[in-house]
């Protein structure tokens, strides 16, 4: 095997582990005592409309921080409480709405991700928990990180 396959290797290899968390604590939004109520408490169930939820941001320079917008529509008749947001590993920082969004209202999961270090196509998933009968939901995005260039 030639030298510049084995680092070849050795790059993806660090790219891969780097994006792993073995720290559940590290970039997790923690739900209060009164948000993890409101995933048990069945007759305060509301529902969620995902006005958006998958993002392609197709090709981006290395480099670039990408900043993530998800919304959702209260379709409910109670108050709708994110009781959490979990990012799929620690490339990916997110923040979750501080207030139960009214019924009627909209509101956000924001988040952003570092493309410094991760050339090449990326999938990554995020976690919400809200107080509906389908607690948890699934956002995603993707990007094909380009090599910045040198020069």
């Amino acid at each position: 095997m030639s030298i510049k396959y084995f680092l070849a290797g050795l790059v993806v290899s660090v790219s891969l582990v780097s994006c792993l968390s073995n720290d559940p604590n590290k970039d997790v939004t923690k739900a209060s005592p009164e948000a993890e109520k409101s995933l048990k408490d069945t007759a305060n169930f509301t529902s969620i409309q995902w006005i958006d939820s998958v993002k392609d941001f197709g090709k981006i320079q290395e480099g670039a921080n990408i900043e993530l917008t998800y919304r959702f529509k209260n379709t409910g008749s109670k108050p709708l409480v994110v009781a959490d947001v979990h990012p799929g590993c620690g490339c990916t920082l997110v923040e979750k709405p501080t207030k139960p969004v009214m019924p009627g209202q909209e509101g956000e999961i924001k988040g952003s991700f570092d493309t410094k270090g991760r050339v090449g196509h990326s999938e990554k998933t995020i976690t919400v928990n809200v107080n509906t009968i389908k607690q948890n939901y699934q956002l995603s995005f993707s990007v094909d990180v380009e090599a910045a260039k040198k020069g």
